[in-house]
């Protein structure tokens, strides 16, 4: 059973898609942060990289986006050989020249928009693209009588000059719903014809639907057994906008109307938290262990509690499986992008280790987004590439910590010591100080108790007393330190700097 769960808030809009009660999709759109992919604008040029191959265009976000060659024109890019023609990017674009781009990539750490002049326009069943002569039919689609009757049924309603895209949801539609889409999108080009050329660059000319509508648009089909809401305008709108795509969908849309909240009702809440979490635990006790930067995230296949029945060659068989399987569905739901390798399990039955790429490819099958395995290396790691769109799903519920700043990790007892060590030695050289009063946070506190043995020493040492005691203000890795001249009042003091 699949479902569409839609939790409308005031701030912002979650989207869940279930496949048998399991989360493997989450979309997320803020007010203040929509999703502008798909978006049209009106930009200008700033500057051309010949070098790169790439130009930088002001379409009026905060950072300028990015235009390649082969986004600017299709020529320019050789598929076959992979490198570019001999084009240049200054041929195609010069600096402060105003240009119709679409984006095609969300804005990513410290990179801007990626963009391009390819401007497409979808539907529910096709996808207009204006500037291209071509008919393609998706590759989803793997019957090849389906995929010539679609071919010649298209290409006879086919603007002149304009290019369409059959998409998978075609499949069994009949020609007049495939008309009444390009009756639709050619009104939609008119209009974006017709703003471009009002006002100066940058300006956004056309957005794409929101989240709920680009889901009905795109997602909502026969496969989905219900789509559930919890909002009654947005239910309202997407019966309108079903009404007009596919009416026979219209009774798979549900309000949402119990007192308890609908993310905990599917239990989606609780699956959230491992697409954000380091380690997962598979069903029989095996676990992966997911680490990622920018541009590579690693996957790590571990037996963990598994011990198996048989023997370890048919333990560690079963484990890579398992977590062939939930890596499938991992990817999809953090929506990881760029390069990922896996470690998993080293075998030697090569019978096996085809298997589960075998399993590991058919989990990947059944992503939206580009996926490609691309092998086992030299090492034993299977390399996998994933499309980059949007940003992943720990960047939209986490920052980063102010404590750690990303690494993860603190200082443990054995180096706060050392720093205590370091800073009595050169109070007792530079000062007449008595006593020294550390202070250190709670946590930091209960480890060094267990090693007082050590703080004994250093009072020895020197010949000055030392206080440690906690306060909840201090950052784990600090120390905040006093020292006291006259020892009779230590004692006042450090009870009065206790927190």
């Amino acid at each position: 059973m699949n479902e569409i769960i839609v939790d409308k808030g005031i701030n912002e809009t979650r989207l869940a898609l279930l496949e048998n009660k399991e989360l493997v999709e989450i979309y997320i759109e803020r007010k203040n942060n929509k999703r502008i992919v798909g978006n049209i604008y009106k930009g200008r040029v700033t500057n051309v990289l010949p070098g790169m191959q790439a130009a930088f265009v002001d379409i009026g976000l905060e950072k300028n986006s990015f235009l390649y060659v082969k986004d600017a024109i299709p020529q320019a890019y050789d598929d076959e050989n992979e490198k570019y023609r001999n084009v240049s990017i200054r041929d195609i674009v010069k600096e402060g020249q105003e240009i119709i781009v679409q984006v095609i990539k969300e804005p990513i750490g410290s990179k801007g928009a990626r963009v391009t002049t390819h401007i497409t326009l979808p539907g529910r069943c096709l996808v207009l693209m204006p500037y291209t002569d071509y008919l393609g039919v998706s590759r989803r689609i793997t019957e090849e009588e389906e995929r010539d009757r679609l071919r010649k049924e298209v290409e006879e309603i086919k603007p002149q000059n304009m290019g369409v895209i059959v998409r998978t949801v075609a499949a069994g539609k009949s020609k007049d719903t495939f008309q009444d889409d390009i009756k639709f999108l050619l009104k939609l080009w008119q209009k974006i014809e017709k703003e471009k050329k009002l006002g100066f660059a940058p300006r956004m000319i056309y957005t794409d639907f929101d989240l709920v509508d680009r889901t009905i648009r795109d997602i909502f089909n026969k496969d989905i057994d219900q789509f559930v809401v919890n909002d009654e305008e947005e239910y309202r709108n997407a019966l309108d906008l079903i009404d007009l795509i596919s009416p026979s969908l219209k009774n798979r849309i549900k309000l949402y109307k119990d007192d308890m909240e609908i993310f905990q009702t599917y239990n989606i809440e609780t699956q959230l938290k491992n697409g954000i979490a380091r380690k997962i635990w598979l069903k029989s006790g095996g676990y992966i262990v997911i680490d990622s930067t920018e541009a590579l995230t690693v996957i790590d296949v571990n037996t963990g509690k598994y011990v198996g029945t048989t023997d370890l060659e048919n333990t560690v068989y079963n484990t890579n499986i398992e977590a062939a399987k939930e890596i499938g569905k991992q990817l999809r739901l953090r929506d990881i992008g760029g390069i990922i390798i896996v470690d998993f399990i080293d075998m030697t039955n090569q019978d096996y280790i085809q298997q589960v790429l075998d399993v590991l490819q058919q989990a990947l099958n059944k992503d939206r987004t580009k996926t490609k395995v691309l092998g086992i290396t030299s090492l034993g790691l299977v390399e996998i590439t994933r499309k980059k769109v949007r940003q992943k799903l720990e960047s939209l519920l986490q920052k980063k910590c102010p404590y750690c700043e990303g690494t993860g990790r603190v200082f443990n007892e054995d180096v706060l010591l050392y720093k205590i060590e370091k800073e009595v030695k050169r109070i007792h050289i530079h000062t007449n100080a008595e006593a020294i009063i550390f202070q250190v946070s709670p946590e930091a506190f209960d480890q060094i108790s267990n090693s007082s043995f050590v703080i004994k020493e250093i009072e020895e040492m020197h010949s000055i007393k030392v206080w440690v005691i906690p306060n909840k203000e201090v950052h784990h890795n600090d120390l905040n330190v006093k020292a006291i001249g006259r020892l009779e009042v230590i004692e006042k003091m450090a009870g009065e700097m206790q927190v």
